[in-house]
């Protein structure tokens, strides 16, 4: 199955802006091996600012109708009540997404899920705010028990009001769990949303891929800089045409048990990647603290604290003897690392 790829505006700001984006689109993946599967736009925009711009409103949705017809692609909105359904629909709008602040909220979703009972259209479940995971799958069982069947879910990552990188903390485990137990489930990341810079996209979208999502939703915009929302976080088709082709896609296969190979070895190349950033994380810390030990001339080796974070990773580590031993020589090697980096600090 080829890739979805989902690209289009933060939000809908007017007619000119939307068929900019979208014929700069078209240009750029007019010949290319990697198709566009949706045009996104956000007409109404759930903010957590009242006073952040929120999209035109149903006045957007003739527009949309006219650009899937002009440039022969489905187009894809975000609905936050039942009533948005219905416009969609008669606007032959036929794929929308409820976004993370509405997930969180199991009465609207089940409003939502059975405005959209009885309907062909397609739905797409991002996460909600908080790292919830019942929350996301209660969203999915919802659309399954009113008979909808057209389900996707996006990635988009959780917030939290700790110091990051990113805007969103990725968690990557939580959507691991969501691959395993939903598999047939197309599952898409927005590192669009769990980067908040577009300089970060590129490489939040190739540990998804190297996870085995099935898609990327990549916010779009024909001027990024004039923005009338999340600017900062939105790139042009041209740099959209070269992210994606600078990606490694996993290739799929039909061998009998190759498959599952693949899904399981991407979800350890994945694993592996957020192994690698901790660790990355781990010695910027390392280094804070032989800073911290120079200033007032505290002993770089400290036996107790060693030994104390020994039997911490006693409590929490499997009853595996062999693992167990594994664990511990990981451990000194890390710990004669971060010894040696803080030493070059101190001295």
């Amino acid at each position: 199955m080829d890739p979805i790829i989902i690209a289009g505006p933060c939000a809908a700001e007017s007619k000119e802006q939307l068929f900019s984006t979208a014929e700069q689109l078209g240009k750029q993946f007019l010949n290319s091996e990697i198709k566009l599967s949706y045009f996104r736009a956000g007409v109404w925009k759930a903010r957590s600012n009242p006073n952040a711009f929120k999209g035109v409103g149903e006045v957007a949705l003739p527009w949309l109708d006219e650009l899937s017809t002009i440039y022969k692609i489905p187009v894809c909105v975000e609905i936050a009540k039942p009533k948005h359904i219905e416009q969609c629909l008669k606007n032959n709008i036929r794929a929308v997404w409820i976004g993370s602040r509405t997930v969180v909220n199991p009465f609207v979703v089940q409003e939502l899920a059975e405005a959209a009972q009885g309907s062909d259209i397609t739905i797409m479940i991002k996460n909600p705010l908080i790292p919830d995971f019942k929350l996301w799958t209660g969203a999915i069982e919802r659309f399954f028990n009113s008979g909808v069947n057209k389900v996707m879910a996006i990635h988009r990552g959780f917030s939290d009001n700790n110091e990051k990188i990113y805007r969103n903390n990725p968690l990557w485990e939580l959507a691991i769990d969501f691959k395993v137990k939903y598999p047939e489930i197309p599952l898409i990341c927005d590192p669009s949303h769990i980067a908040g810079k577009a300089r970060y996209i590129e490489k939040i979208a190739q540990i998804a891929l190297n996870y085995g999502f099935n898609g990327l939703m990549i916010e779009t915009h024909c001027c990024p800089a004039q923005a009338l929302s999340d600017a900062e976080q939105q790139i042009t088709p041209q740099r959209l045409k070269s992210l994606l082709s600078s990606l490694v896609f996993k290739s799929q296969t039909t061998e009998p048990g190759e498959e599952e190979l693949r899904v399981n070895r991407n979800l350890i190349e994945g694993i592996d990647a957020q192994i690698a950033e901790l660790l990355a994380k781990r010695m910027s810390i390392v280094d804070e603290i032989a800073v911290i030990k120079r200033k007032y001339n505290l002993p770089l080796v400290q036996p107790q604290q060693w030994q104390k974070a020994i039997n911490s990773y006693h409590e929490v580590v499997l009853k595996d003897e062999n693992f167990l031993q594994f664990i511990e020589k990981f451990l000194e090697l890390l710990h004669q690392q971060s010894l040696e980096r803080q030493k070059k600090l101190m001295n």
